[in-house]
Formats: C-alpha cells, sequence, structure tokens
C-alpha cells in the first residue's frame, strides 16, 4: 500500500475554509427570481412533483455558475455531487426504488407465478434529461412572453445604482457575434437551415501596419447572432442587454436600446455622464441623441469617410484631410474630420491648432481661441486672418465659437475628438472587450448547443443576470474588489 511518510508542514487550523458552493449561494440570495418561480409552480399545476420547481430552478442557476456547457453535463454533474444536490434543493440520500413486480410464466408447464426481481442499488434521485429540458422550455416561455429573465436585470440594474453611487455614471456600448449551433447550410428538402431565426453576420476590420504601413483587411462571417451589450465601463457590469439575429445593423439597435434602457431606469440618464462606442457606432444621429435628449456626452471614435481629397493630385497621405469650417467665407479657420479645428496663416501658410476653451453649455458651443494669442506666439498673418474672419478682437485674440446645431453633429461633440478627457472615458472602452470575453469563454457561448433566438435569448440573459447578482452580493458582503469575479471561490466565513 502506499503510504506517505511525510508529516504535514501546518495545521489545517491554518487554512481558510473556501468553497465553490458558496458562488451559488451568493447568486441565490441575490438574484430577484421569486416572480419567476411563482409564475413556473403555476405553470406546474396540480402534475407530479417529484422535482420540485425551485430545486430545478437552483440547478439551472448552478449550470450556469458553474460554467457547464450542456444540461447532460450539469446532470451528470448534479449524480455525482451530493453537496450540490443538497445546495439546489434536491434530496442528496440515494433512494431505493421498490421493485416492481411482474407474471412470469413457465413456458414447460404453462404456469404462471409473479416474480420479484432483485432490488436496484440505492440512486440519488436526479432529474433526467427531459426534465430539465422541458422545466428550461418553460423558463423559455416566461421570456419570450412576459420578458422575466430580462426584468431580473432591470431590477438589478437599479439594485447596483442604489449600493454604488457612482454606478453607471460612464456607460459603453459594444457588440459581439454569438454562433449558432448550426452549419448554416439549408436542408435540400425544407430549404431552411437547423435555426430558422439565425443568419448570416459580416463584420469588416480594416487599418494601416505600422511597421511596414500596407493597409490590411480582415472579414469575419458567421451564422448566429449578435449581443449588444451597455455596460458600466468603470466597474465593468453589464447595464442592459439585447440578442438579434446576426444581420441587424448595430447603430439602430444602440439607439433603440439607449431609448430603453434610460425609459426603464430614468435615474440612470440622469447619472450618467458620458458614452463611449467604437468607430463603427460613428452616427451623427446617435451623438446628437444623447447630448441633445439626455445630456450626456458621446464618446465615440469618428469613422474616416471623406474621399473626395484622396483622389485629387496633390493628396499627401501622411497629411490630415482638412476643410474650411465655414465654406462660405474666405476665412483661414479650417477642421479635420476628427473634429479638431485649425487656422492658416494667410503669410506663410503655417497650420496651427486652435487652442480649446472648453465647452459653454449655456451657449451649446465649443470655444476655440487663436494660438498665437492663448501661446504667445508671433504670427505674421494676424491682421489678415481678424479681416478675413470680420473680427477685431485686440489684445486677447481671435474667438472661434462651433455652435453645435450649425455643424456637423458627427464631427463637432462636446468633448472634442482627441482632448485628454475623452480619451480618459474612450480608454475605459475597452472594458466591454472584457466583459465580452467572460461571457464566450465562462459562460460557455463559444461551445455550446443553442438554436433558436428565444433559447439564445433566455441563456444569454440568465448569464448576464448571474453576473450582476453576483457583483449585487460581493459588494453587500463586503468584497467590492471581487464583484467583477466569476470563478474565484469566497471564503466560507462569507
Amino acid at each position: 500500500m502506499a503510504a506517505i511518510a511525510q508529516a504535514n508542514l501546518f495545521s489545517w487550523d491554518a487554512v481558510e475554509a473556501r468553497s465553490d458552493l458558496n458562488r451559488l449561494r451568493l447568486v441565490l440570495d441575490h438574484l430577484p427570481d421569486e416572480r419567476l418561480v411563482q409564475y413556473l409552480e403555476v405553470m406546474r399545476g396540480h402534475g407530479r412533483d417529484d422535482y420540485p420547481v425551485r430545486a430545478m430552478w437552483h440547478a439551472l442557476l448552478a449550470g450556469i455558475v458553474f460554467q457547464h456547457e450542456s444540461l447532460e453535463s450539469l446532470l451528470r454533474e448534479l449524480a455525482r455531487n451530493p453537496s450540490l444536490m443538497e445546495a439546489c434543493g434536491f434530496d442528496p440520500l440515494p433512494r431505493q426504488r421498490k421493485p416492481k413486480p411482474r407474471v412470469v410464466t413457465d413456458p414447460e408447464t404453462g404456469v404462471s407465478r409473479i416474480a420479484l426481481p432483485p432490488p436496484a442499488e440505492p440512486a440519488c434521485a436526479v432529474p433526467s434529461s427531459w426534465n430539465i429540458s422541458r422545466f428550461l422550455a418553460n423558463v423559455i416561455e416566461l421570456e419570450e412572453a412576459l420578458g422575466m429573465i430580462s426584468e431580473m436585470t432591470v431590477i438589478l440594474r437599479e439594485q447596483l445604482m442604489a449600493v454604488r453611487p457612482d454606478f453607471g455614471e460612464h456607460l459603453g456600448f459594444d457588440g459581439t457575434d454569438i454562433a449558432s449551433h448550426s452549419t448554416g447550410q439549408k436542408a435540400r428538402t425544407s430549404g431552411e437551415t437547423s435555426d430558422p431565426d439565425a443568419d448570416w453576420g459580416h463584420h469588416e476590420t480594416h487599418g494601416l501596419d505600422a511597421r511596414t504601413g500596407q493597409a490590411w483587411k480582415k472579414i469575419k462571417r458567421w451564422f448566429g447572432y449578435g449581443l449588444h451589450l451597455i455596460a458600466d465601463t468603470r466597474y465593468e457590469i453589464p447595464v442592459a442587454f439585447e440578442v438579434t439575429p446576426a444581420s441587424v445593423s448595430e447603430q439602430p439597435t444602440l439607439r433603440a436600446m439607449i431609448r430603453a434602457t434610460f425609459s426603464e431606469t430614468p435615474e440612470l440618464a440622469t447619472r450618467c455622464r458620458d458614452f463611449s462606442a467604437d468607430r463603427g457606432l460613428d452616427s451623427a444621429e446617435t451623438k446628437a441623441l444623447l447630448w441633445d435628449d439626455y445630456a450626456i456626452r458621446p464618446l465615440i471614435d469618428t469613422r474616416a469617410l471623406w474621399r473626395e481629397e484622396k483622389n485629387l493630385p496633390d493628396y499627401d497621405p501622411s497629411k490630415p484631410i482638412t476643410r474650411p469650417l465655414d465654406p462660405a467665407r474666405a476665412d483661414t479657420i479650417v477642421h479635420t474630420e476628427k473634429g479638431s479645428l485649425h487656422c492658416v496663416c494667410p503669410v506663410t501658410g503655417e497650420q496651427r491648432d486652435l487652442a480649446f476653451q472648453g465647452f459653454e453649455a449655456d451657449r451649446n458651443t465649443l470655444k476655440y481661441r487663436c494660438p498665437a494669442a492663448a501661446y504667445g506666439l508671433a504670427c505674421q498673418g494676424q491682421s489678415e486672418c481678424h479681416q478675413a474672419g470680420g473680427v477685431n478682437p485686440g489684445a486677447y485674440g481671435r474667438i472661434v465659437r462651433i455652435k453645435l446645431d450649425e455643424h456637423d453633429r458627427r464631427l463637432f461633440v462636446p468633448t472634442p475628438h482627441g482632448s485628454p478627457s475623452w480619451q480618459r472615458g474612450y480608454n475605459r472602452r475597452s472594458a466591454l472587450e472584457r466583459i465580452n470575453n467572460r461571457i464566450d469563454r465562462h459562460f460557455g457561448f463559444e461551445q455550446h448547443f443553442i438554436r433558436g433566438l428565444a433559447k439564445m435569448t433566455t441563456r444569454v440573459g440568465l448569464a448576464i443576470a448571474v453576473m450582476m447578482a453576483m457583483a449585487l452580493g460581493h459588494i453587500k458582503q463586503g468584497r467590492p474588489q471581487l464583484m467583477r469575479s466569476l470563478v474565484q471561490p469566497i471564503s466560507a466565513t462569507g
């Protein structure tokens, strides 16, 4: 027999008691699911109650918390883990099933007798695949008809706002692809795919290689769905979500989500200070919606859409394209597609950045000042510049104001593109990428067996609700540093 001869170097009293089941208890204690469970009990009615509704619901949540990629994997874990069965609410003690008598006829004599088969081995009362699948179908039906999973995320959002006064100050949006458990190939007989709700998505990215200077382009296609997510970019916690077929455009989805989220929780619109998104969401309509309707500063990168200047013979790719701020006047003020302002000296032709003086909220204008006056620079064409602009500013220098309502809302926003405050807020947008990564990897959306929009929406909603409930539980139990943790065991002492 192999034995361990070495004595322990420490006592078990010095080891902190930690339990993975505490993560499940954290979710069960803080998920606002009572209304959903009551509906499920009504749907059960007076049918057989071999597996109680609450135990089945807790088991379904356990599959999310412990990241099982399929219901079969969850059932196998329940069968071999009595502690998990007890935590869910099932009876963990093995049951001895009573053998069923049967009539046996002797083929030679024709005499029949009652025979009792030998008793089976005791086994735990674990639901079958059919039981858990049928239960999940009821949950999907409640989400599809009444939006009960989505309703829980709204309640959790408001509870997180209550325990964290700065939760929701910095929001961001991002989308990610979720492939269906379907190849997307149409059947010859029906002409449909095995997932009729899904379709093909197309995502194109391009850029310039910093080492070689060559342009590159990458095209990604997938068959399935798109997950659109609004999240707090400081705490990296989801706020709202939407699941659509993969071909649905992100821009109208974003605007619809903004209106719906702020309609459900008006306090969030009052609390939010800025909203970030990548350049794929660059839109004058979206930026105007955020600022005009909700006074939220849009921090959305600007796309390069100007093409006319690139076809001119004197086009220099190393220099940014500029256009006159006021095409109707022969002025010296020009701007780039990023919304930055410059003045061009009428004598030397030198181009300088105007000094940004801030956003005047009462006037809804951006204020800029002559760089020569602001920084004490010598400018030979100062008088010609003043004459072209029709101003006589004196020693303070020329002031240029851009009224947002009168200019391109895609280019000019309350916090100018590239300014330090814009850059700080936009950098927080990377939180969305980390959230999407957690959803893909920790909750099994990179490898799953889900088909159908209703089932995908329910499954995504459960994952996001679990993520929010765990964050809320960590905060309430004095562990705010763990609010983003999904896998770290929790101390058994709480």
